[in-house]
Order: C-alpha cells, then structure tokens, then sequence
C-alpha cells in the first residue's frame, strides 16, 4: 500500500530493528513523523536537537543499536552536528534523518526557509557520510547502506536527507532486507601466527578499544587462556572484568604507566586509535612488537608504529586466534601483586591531582546499581571517573 516516503521510512527503520526515533517535528520533517507510531516505534520528544543527537549516542552506548533521530531543515541538522561530530569522533552507530529544500531550491540562495548554502556538506564534515535521497528508491538505499556499514565496517554516523516534496509524495513500501551482513573482515591465516607469538610471551600486554565492545566475551577468555595484562582506553571500560586480577583499568594516560610498557615482550592493540586524550603522549612506551587489529584501514598506518598490522573485526579475529591457542593456560611473567600495586599507585596519583573527588566517586559507585547508565560533561568529576570508577 502507497503512503507518503516520510511514513514509509519509519516503517522501513521498524524492518531493520530500530524500535526508538530521537527527535522535535517540525513543518519540513512532518511527514517523516507520520509513520512513528503506525509502525510502532517509541518517540522521544526532545526540547533541543542537539539533546536528541546525544539521546541517540547515548542508546547506541547503552544499547548496541544504532541510534536514530529525525530533525528539520537547517537549524535542526546545525543543532544536532555536535553530537554527531562527538559520535564521529568516539565511532558510535549513529542515523540522523533530516529533511531539505526541494531540488529546485538546493544551493539557489533564494532565502528560502532555514536555507543553507550546503546542507548536506556541512554535515559531512561531522559523519561518515551525508547523501541526498531525490526518490524512495535511493531513500531506502541508503538506509540499507547505512545499516549495512554500521555492522560490516567501523561505526560512525551518517546522514541522510530527503526534500521536503519528497518525502510527501507517494511511495511503495520498502522491500525486505536482504542484504544482511556476515562479517568476513577477517584474516584466518593469521590466527595462528598471532597465536603463537601470544602462546611464546610471557609479559603480554593486551590494550582494548570501543571496537570491543562487542567482543567482551571473546577477549575476556583471551586474557585468561594467555596470562596478559590488560589495559583499556576509556572507550574500552567494561570489555574487560574489572575484577581481573591484571587489569590496570583505563589509566593508559598515567606517564608511569610507560614503566609498564617497558617491561612487555608483546602488545596486542586491538579495535583502538590510541588516541592522544588515551595517552596524553606520543608512543605507548613498548619497546617490543606491537600488533594491531582494526577493522578501520586508516588506523593501521597512523603514527604509533606497529610490526604487525591486520585489518579485521575484533570479535571475529579474537575468536580465531583463541581457537588456535594450543594450550588453556600459558605461563605468564605477569603477577596480581605488581598490577596492584601499579594500580594503587596510579589512584593515589589521581586522588592528589583532584583532591576530594576520588571518595565522591567511591561514594556513587557503592550507592549505585551495576546497571545504572551515567552521563558526565567535561568536569573534574568525569575526569577523576573515566580512571577510577569501575564498568561492569
């Protein structure tokens, strides 16, 4: 049955699992509302657009799901470019849905309501990516593309707006998705040779990123099948059991945490950038081999030079090289007295940098559940936090 493409795209979202909408209607963007609650999807009304694009970041973290949001012409997409820029930065699953000016109008500078020169390249310069649908056939494209890429490459967000004309004008439903992704950015001849190296360590040191989250389970039966010790980046926290007895936790950024490095005979790198708010310096420290696994090409060849480069996704690799481990546990060099003591260290190191703040974030964490979902500005207290308090 034909209904307008903007009910059309809700329903089509529906299809691919999107069960939550972030977003404020307006005049341009009505019809794209039309279709929310016929297709049975949640609405979060929001007073601002950019608190709806950090809505929809904030679920992508808490959830797994990309993060979904419609807003208008011009000042909505300006206002949601911040959180998009921040999604873009961290690599969090992001679809923003904005409607524009009619084909005619696009780049006339005719003064036209919430006119902008280039819409659509001013928000590529905050996503992966920010294309036109002219008809319901690239509209629907382009969210399979979208969807397609959030689970078969690194996640980032996208945007994709469709003129106002457009999304009032008929259209046939979207067809089923067929195109579903079965990750083989893998490397299997390489599982292995990584397994090995890991098997002949014995101070193995494994740095995990945001692009592990979803690898949890695999890395964590890395760890204990291998003996190494651990770090996480703050995008990381949680892929790890804090209660590792070798786990350092997100205190990458600590300069002695070079002392560390010094002592490894290996590191694995695994779905991070090693960025400078990680580290606050420009070499981790090793001064041994360093393997790097990425699914993002353009990581590998950055500045921290690395022996071993493999573009692969983390779960899929991980899962590899521990079915290639020939032993369930390995000897390690590495005991809980030094990663306690390291980690003692480095918290008496925060505390004396921000007095008072550590028995606050001590305070929250015994008060709180184990699922509570928080959400810091850019304070001392998120500072102190993102080092000490502890992800499950």
């Amino acid at each position: 049955m034909e209904k307008p493409l903007g009910a059309q795209i809700s329903h089509a979202l529906k299809e691919r699992g999107v069960k939550v909408i972030f977003g404020i209607p307006g005049v341009h963007n009505i019809e794209l509302y039309r279709g929310i609650e016929e297709a049975g999807l949640e609405h979060i009304l929001t007073r601002h657009e950019q608190g709806a694009g950090f809505m929809a970041d904030g679920y992508a973290r808490a959830t797994g799901e990309p993060g979904v949001a419609f807003v208008i012409t011009g000042p909505g997409l300006c206002n949601i470019m911040t959180p998009m820029g921040q999604a873009y930065s961290d690599s969090i699953p992001m679809l923003v849905i904005s409607s524009c000016l009619n084909p005619e109008d696009l780049k006339s500078e005719r003064g036209r309501l919430h006119e902008m020169k280039d819409q659509e390249a001013a928000a590529g310069t905050v996503c992966d990516w920010s294309k036109t649908a002219l008809d319901a056939e690239s509209a629907y494209e382009l969210i399979d593309r979208a969807f397609f890429e959030f689970e078969s490459s690194r996640a980032r967000p996208k945007h994709i707006q469709v003129p106002i004309s457009t999304l009032g004008s008929y259209a046939k439903p979207s067809k089923k998705l067929t195109r579903v992704c079965e990750n083989q950015l893998d490397q299997p001849h390489l599982h292995a040779k990584v397994a090995k190296e890991l098997e002949a360590a014995r101070r193995l040191i494994v740095i995990v990123g945001g692009g592990c989250i979803k690898a949890s389970e695999e890395i964590r039966d890395l760890i204990d099948k291998t003996g190494a010790a651990s770090f996480s980046t703050y995008a990381g926290r949680g892929v790890i059991d804090e209660k590792s007895k070798l786990y350092f936790g997100a205190t990458l950024a600590r300069s002695e945490s070079v002392d560390v490095f010094e002592k490894a005979d290996l590191v694995l790198a695994i779905g991070t950038t090693l960025s400078e708010v990680d580290l606050w310096r420009d070499e981790v420290g090793h001064k041994c081999r360093l393997i790097r696994v990425d699914i993002d090409p353009s990581q590998l060849g950055d500045q921290h030079k690395s022996d071993l480069k493999i573009m692969a996704d983390a779960k899929t690799f991980i899962s590899g090289i521990n079915n290639n481990l020939k032993t369930d546990k390995i000897l390690s060099d590495w005991t809980a007295t030094y990663v306690t003591e390291r980690k003692f260290v480095f918290r008496k190191q925060v505390n004396a940098e921000r007095p008072g703040i550590v028995p606050v974030v001590d305070t929250l964490f015994s008060t709180l559940n184990s699922d509570t979902i928080i959400y810091s500005d850019m304070t001392q207290f998120a500072y102190v936090a993102k080092e000490i308090y502890p992800m499950e």
